[in-house]
């Protein structure tokens, strides 16, 4: 079991000065959070699917072994509600695939409305190739059923754990050989930090029963006054004292190229 820590994106301008040193430019924020983290969840995507070029870019000024999870777009969830997905999976693999072996896991948040359907869930993922690892979210109550575990168990998906106030808000299936989780609001001060008792107990949900060889990716969603990296900094030591194999940042490319706009992810869910 590797457990891959870090944040639900990177650019977030309450970070400078803190986080981010004065002086680092924000065009080379990607290389300095790789520095501190070997992995983020680039919920950027989620509101506009970057272009190849982009995907391209941050594989060349990304280090070996650092891992970029991708949100999928709102069109595919959101907008057209996991119908007609062929086109729209083609589309986001074909330009997230530029990763190379930077890619992790595509996470499908559905919208709060969304009520189950399992039927659409199961086109959905056959669209994705396969070896791609994907992570599910749904937020409506309706799908925490039988089918819907054995829906995500029979394609390999990971129904995605998440946390809201120091608590889980989904079912802890375990439909996969490896697991996802997002930690969205935590209940210690300042808000939205998590405790230290909080984190220690996802760490024990994350290792219970899981073997040993299961990859884990965690993502602290909770950005507001630099909670995030500092709660993702102190579950990395939680778990590297629990004995589990935890990813840590690698050197960075001696030259890197600036991710523009694309790359900038203001608001997120």
């Amino acid at each position: 079991m590797t457990v891959f820590v870090g944040t639900s994106g990177w650019q977030y301008r309450d970070w400078r000065g803190t986080f981010y040193p004065e002086g680092v430019p924000q065009r080379l924020w990607l290389e300095e959070y790789a520095r501190r983290f070997a992995t983020v969840e680039n919920n950027g995507s989620f509101y506009r699917l970057p272009e190849r070029s982009t995907f391209a870019a941050w594989r060349r000024r990304t280090p070996g072994g650092f891992v970029m999870a991708v949100k999928a777009p709102r069109r595919l969830t959101h907008d057209k509600r996991l119908r007609e997905p062929e086109e729209l999976v083609a589309e986001l693999m074909g330009r997230a695939g530029e990763l190379g072996d930077r890619l992790g896991p595509v996470l499908l948040q559905f919208p709060p409305s969304l009520r189950a359907d399992t039927g659409l869930l199961d086109a959905v993922l056959a669209c994705f190739p396969a070896g791609v690892r994907v992570a599910v979210e749904p937020r409506h109550a309706s799908w925490w059923t039988d089918r819907t575990e054995a829906v995500l168990a029979e394609r390999g998906a990971a129904l995605c754990w998440a946390d809201r106030g120091s608590r889980p808000v989904t079912p802890l299936w375990r439909t996969a050989d490896w697991g996802y989780l997002r930690l969205h609001e935590g209940r210690a001060r300042p808000w939205p930090a998590y405790g230290r008792q909080a984190l220690e107990s996802w760490v024990g949900r994350l290792v219970e029963g899981r073997p040993a060889g299961a990859d884990a990716y965690v993502y602290f969603n909770n950005d507001p006054g630099v909670e995030a990296p500092r709660d993702a900094a102190v579950l990395r030591d939680l778990m590297s004292e629990a004995g589990r194999p935890v990813a840590v940042p690698a050197a960075i490319p001696e030259e890197g190229e600036p991710a523009g706009q694309d790359g900038f992810d203001s608001s997120h869910e």
